[in-house]
This record gives C-alpha cells, structure tokens and sequence, in this order.
C-alpha cells in the first residue's frame, strides 16, 4: 500500500461520473479524518490519470445512472451519449477500484456509512482529527 500526504495517512481517491457524490464523500472523509481527494478523471482523456497524479493507496469508484444524474444535477444537460463518454473516461479507474458503489438512490449519509464501514473493515489509517477541506467541485459547489 502506498503512503501519500500528510502524518503517512493513505491517500484514498474518489472516481466517478458527474453527480455522482465524489465530492460529499471526499468531505465526509475528510471530517472524519480520511486523506480523501476526488479525481476528476470524468474529464480526462488519459486513462490512468487517477494514478498519475499522487498514486493512491484506495481508489472508490462511484456510479449513477442517467436519471440520477439529473435528480442531483437538474441544470446540466446531460444525455446517454455523454454519459458513455464519461464511463469511457472512467473504465481504467473501475477496473482498478478497491471498491465500487452505485449511489443510486442512496442519501450523502448513507454513501458515506457504506464507505466508513469499508474503511474501517480493512483497518485504513487516519487522524484522530479533521483533515482540512479541499475545493469541492461540481454541485456540491451550489
């Protein structure tokens, strides 16, 4: 497993398609002391961007279909096409995730308690304290 950033925490990297919660998990892990740092690798045409950048120790990757894009999403338009594009975008990522979850129809709460029982499960490391917040992207800018 490789160590990255800060107190030797394990750098957990959080994929996905638009919308799909990358975001609100990052922070959620953060609070609770995770070294969580989304990846937008939705936007990338390089396939294993994901490990280019800070090499992660944990990759989650998240998924939605297209309706729940546009529930979480309402001011974009997104369409099949796109969305395609963006799992293309994402397929090296997925088949290198440590864990993937649809979040279809699953609250920010209960995303985050599926994870942190994940974590907790496979014994990850992270501080006794809050790890500060990074830039959010996305809608969870709104």
């Amino acid at each position: 497993m490789k160590m990255a950033e800060a107190d030797g925490l394990p750098l957990i990297k959080v994929v996905g398609v638009s919308a799909a919660g990358k975001s609100t998990l990052v922070g959620g892990l953060r609070q609770r002391g995770y070294n969580a740092r989304p990846a937008s690798q939705e936007h990338s045409g390089t396939p294993d961007m994901w490990r280019k950048i800070r090499p992660p120790a944990l990759l989650i990757y998240l998924e939605i279909d297209l309706a729940t894009q546009h529930e979480r999403r309402p001011d974009v338009s997104w369409d099949r096409g796109w969305l395609a594009t963006e799992e293309q975008r994402l397929l090296h990522a997925r088949q290198h995730a440590d864990l993937i979850l649809n979040t279809r129809g699953m609250t920010a709460e209960a995303v985050l308690a599926q994870v942190l029982a994940w974590l907790e499960g496979r014994g990850i490391g992270r501080a006794q304290h809050p790890l500060p917040p990074i830039p959010r992207t996305g809608s969870a800018t709104r």
